[in-house]
């Protein structure tokens, strides 16, 4: 795996949240088809980009939109 191919991951994630709802990562891993480590390398790089949040509700892993709103 490289960045380029990391990169393609996490647009197809990307394209996924953009609805703005919650996914598990459950739901997600099966809509993207993406493996483990290439939906934990996407979700990486868009935490990173500050692009995602995460919420922990019981077992579940939860995965958002980051929504960024600045006054000035």
């Amino acid at each position: 795996m490289n960045k380029s191919e990391i990169g393609a991951y996490a647009t197809q994630v990307w394209r996924l949240l953009v609805d703005n709802s919650k996914w598990s990562y459950k739901d997600l891993k099966n809509k993207s088809g993406l493996r483990d480590k290439e939906l934990g390398s996407a979700l990486g790089w868009l935490a990173r980009e500050n692009l995602i949040e995460f919420t922990q509700e019981g077992d579940e892993l939860y995965i958002y939109l980051c929504v960024n709103v600045y006054i000035g």
